[in-house]
């Protein structure tokens, strides 16, 4: 009997008030999410700059949650350390971004944490084929990385169902992570075609309720694993 795969819904601070910083993550944390994302930008790989490792710090005092860090940068190699060092529990970095890709996913595991691949909508999905063996995750994104609020592209979903394939080809316990649009409606749609962890940033914290938020994330999720990629129905 196989066991009913679990969905990890990932919120993003991105999307939060930044002012109440501390009480919007112990709200996502009470109303039943998984992870705490963290979008890391630094204005020359995306056209937008966040956070460094003092807010990861700052969310690691304030939740038990894992910490899911996305490094959006360049040369991310030369800023993983210290993000490891203020609490980061996963990494991900761009096949994009960093020239000596397999090096820095080793240097993540190396640390003691999960190392995560990032691949932008128009990246095709073989340029990770030879790291997979070093990698615990692999984010697929589904709007062009810089900004919250972006409307999610559907042509992207062939990609996931491919990078699917892919993982499960390897046998190994790879997360399948979707970023970028996803709210109810389109968390089927990413389910549907293989993806397990769902990062939301407005869809949760664009909402008065986020604990509402978050269960009508996992309802839609459910309808995407009652169905296989190709089915039709929405």
């Amino acid at each position: 009997m196989h066991e009913t795969p679990s969905i990890r819904i990932v919120p993003s601070i991105l999307s939060s008030d930044f002012s109440r910083l501390g009480e919007q993550v112990a709200a996502v944390e009470a109303a039943g999410a998984d992870w705490i994302h963290v979008d890391v930008m630094d204005g020359r790989f995306v056209p937008n700059i966040t956070v460094g490792p003092v807010i990861v710090a700052a969310v690691k005092k304030v939740t038990r949650l894992p910490i899911d860090v996305h490094l959006m940068i360049l040369e991310p190699e030369r800023y993983v350390d210290v993000f490891a060092a203020a609490g980061a529990d996963s990494l991900s970095v761009h096949v994009e971004a960093s020239v000596h890709l397999a090096r820095t996913l080793q240097h993540i595991r190396g640390l003691g944490k999960k190392a995560g691949v990032a691949l932008n909508p128009h990246t095709p999905e073989d340029s990770i084929r030879y790291v997979l063996d070093l990698v615990d995750l692999v984010l697929v994104m589904s709007v062009n990385p810089g900004f919250s609020g972006q409307t999610f592209m559907p042509e992207v979903l062939p990609k996931i169902e491919s990078v699917r394939r892919m993982i499960d080809v390897t046998g190994k316990d790879i997360e399948l992570q979707v970023d970028g649009g996803v709210a109810s409606g389109t968390a089927r749609l990413v389910v549907r075609a293989g993806a397990r962890v769902l990062v939301a940033g407005a869809a949760v914290y664009g909402r008065s309720d986020v604990g509402a938020a978050i269960r009508d994330l996992r309802s839609d999720a459910a309808l995407g694993l009652a169905t296989k990629p190709g089915d039709s129905g929405r």
